[in-house]
């Protein structure tokens, strides 16, 4: 199949990407990595008139760190670069260990960070990471700008709160606590395929092994990443037992998630793998949090 005509736009700035925006509204789509974009307009399963091709923007390439310790982090880095850059690596470790579960070397290379979070499929591994990090997102029209926690982004299967004059521009990630832990575990027929079933986990203690914060993010497991606020809340302010662990696991894949059937699972099998990997990934958090490395020494 070949995609329906339309037009191409490509700007070489942000300004000129959101004139072309506030011109076409509806009938505009943007262009970032491609990868879930383009296969869909050759299915013509989307018709976009016009296509606004964001490549030749380099202001929406940046990654740094900033002034408290965070990152900021352009809508169009490549996925690959996250994967393999130090500066994520010792700033936001869980999302450096959630890169590899993202499809295959040869899509993260041309995919970015902004492109998968604004498409908004439930079983994409970005928008489940930058949940879990309480990750903020900027985006901007011509002539303002607005701020969105990345939970309130996500409003629905493929939906978000974008507006059609709007582009997601920049992600801002705050720095972790110290003595915080992390943990990213999913579960798919085969490497590189969609998940049936995943988990973000992180866990910040004491000094006397208290949990003081903690977040259970699931992936696949509802329209859009679930919080497990209940069983996170049974975890603070009480050692992390593995007796504690299994309680809040449960409590989430009982309780917590909207899993629904499909070709490869039931929902029965989803909510076992939802308390196995929940389960598993508290765990891995909390031993992390215990033994914690220096963001400053792996820099």
């Amino acid at each position: 199949m070949k995609p329906a005509p339309f037009t191409y736009i490509a700007p070489i700035s942000l300004e000129e990407a959101l004139a072309a925006l506030n011109q076409h509204g509806y009938d505009a789509k943007l262009l970032a990595g491609g990868q879930s974009l383009i296969p869909v307009m050759n299915f013509r399963l989307a018709q976009p008139a016009v296509i606004v091709d964001l490549n030749g923007v380099s202001e929406l390439g940046h990654l740094q760190r900033n002034e408290a310790g965070g990152l900021r982090l352009g809508a169009m880095v490549r996925q690959r670069t996250l994967e393999l850059d130090e500066t994520i690596a010792a700033l936001a470790p869980l999302l450096h260990e959630a890169m590899p579960h993202v499809a295959h070397p040869q899509i993260r290379n041309r995919g970015t960070l902004g492109g998968s979070l604004a498409h908004a499929d439930p079983a994409g591994e970005l928008p489940v990471i930058t949940v879990a990090l309480e990750a903020r997102f900027c985006l901007r029209r011509l002539g303002g700008e607005r701020w969105v926690s990345a939970e309130d982004f996500y409003q629905g299967l493929f939906m978000t709160a974008l507006e059609p004059e709007e582009i997601l521009v920049e992600v801002a990630i705050p720095p972790l606590p110290a003595q915080t832990g992390y943990a990213f575990l999913e579960v798919a027929r085969r490497h590189g395929d969609y998940a049936q079933a995943g988990v973000a986990a992180l866990v910040t203690v004491d000094g006397e092994g208290v949990c003081r914060q903690a977040r259970l993010v699931y992936l696949n497991l509802g329209e859009i990443p679930r919080v497990a606020y209940r069983a996170a809340a049974l975890l603070i302010d009480q050692p992390l037992s593995a007796e504690l662990i299994a309680e809040a696991a449960s409590q989430a894949a009982q309780e917590e998630i909207d899993p629904t059937a499909d070709i490869h699972a039931t929902v029965a099998y989803k909510r076992h793998l939802a308390e196995v990997l929940g389960r598993r990934a508290l765990q891995q958090a909390a031993q992390r949090a215990r033994q914690p490395v220096s963001a400053e020494g792996a820099l």
